[in-house]
C-alpha cells in the first residue's frame, strides 16, 4: 500500500492528519462483532450483568441507529461493507485461539445467537469474516481481502470499544490503512472504559462521529 501524505489544506479536521477525504472505491466500512449474542440483552450472561446500566441503553438509543445510518450511506454509494464476527469454524470450538479457550468464549459455527443483528443483517455480496480472537487482523483474512478490494480508508464501528474495536483500529493502522473510528457508533460496558480507550488510540485513527462520516460518504 502506498504511503499517504497528509496535505493540511485537504484535511477534514485540521488537527488530525488522518482526517483525509475518502476516495471512492478505496473506502470500506467495518462492523466489529455486532452480533445478537453481544447486543441483545440476556444472550450472554456475563455481558448482561456488566452492561445493563449503560451498555445496552447506549446500544439501543445511539449506537445501533448510528450504525444503520452509516450502513445506509455506504450501501447508497455502493461502497464495500464488511462484518467481522466471533465464530468458531467448528461446532465444538477446537479451532479457537488459546485465549478464547481459557476465557471460555465459543460461538459455534452456525449458532443463531452468533448472527449479525437484524438491523445490520448483511445483504448479498457483503463480506462476513469469522474470527476467534480479539483482533480481526490476527485470526481472519481481512488484510488479504481489503487489499484485494483496493481499500485504503477503513471506517470502523462496533463493540466493544476497548477490546475488539481497539484491536481492529491498532492493527489496521499498523498495516497502513487510514482508519476512522466512529465514536458514537461504538460501545463498551462503562462510559469510563469507552473514554479511556478513545484517549489511548487517538494516535492510530481519526475519531469522529456518524454525522461527519455520513456527510463525507455522501460526497463520493
Amino acid at each position: 500500500m502506498s504511503t499517504t501524505t497528509a496535505n493540511s489544506n485537504n484535511l477534514i479536521d485540521p488537527s488530525n492528519p488522518r482526517s483525509l477525504p475518502y476516495v471512492a472505491h478505496e473506502t470500506a466500512l467495518l462492523f466489529v462483532d455486532m452480533q445478537k449474542i453481544w447486543v441483545y440483552p440476556g444472550l450472554d450472561e456475563d455481558l448482561t450483568e456488566k452492561g445493563a446500566p449503560y451498555y445496552y441503553p447506549r446500544l439501543e438509543s445511539m449506537v445501533i441507529p448510528n450504525q444503520v445510518a452509516l450502513l445506509n450511506a455506504f450501501r447508497g454509494k455502493k461502497t464495500n461493507v464488511l462484518h467481522t464476527i466471533i465464530e468458531s469454524l467448528t461446532v465444538d470450538g477446537r479451532d479457537r485461539s488459546p485465549d478464547h479457550k481459557l476465557s471460555d468464549i465459543n460461538v459455534p459455527k452456525g449458532c443463531p445467537e452468533g448472527q449479525v443483528i437484524d438491523e445490520l443483517a448483511p445483504i448479498e455480496n457483503e463480506i462476513v469474516l469469522p474470527k476467534t480472537s480479539s483482533g480481526v487482523f490476527n485470526s481472519s483474512q481481512i488484510d488479504y481481502v481489503l487489499r484485494n478490494l483496493n481499500v485504503k480508508y477503513l471506517v470502523i464501528a462496533g463493540v466493544v470499544t476497548d477490546q475488539c474495536v481497539d484491536m481492529a483500529v491498532r492493527d489496521a493502522a499498523d498495516r497502513g490503512y487510514i482508519v476512522t473510528l466512529v465514536e458514537d457508533a461504538c460501545a463498551t460496558v462503562t462510559p469510563e472504559r469507552h473514554q479511556h480507550c478513545l484517549d489511548a488510540i487517538k494516535g492510530y485513527c481519526w475519531i469522529t462521529d456518524t454525522k461527519t462520516v455520513v456527510k463525507q460518504i455522501s460526497t463520493l
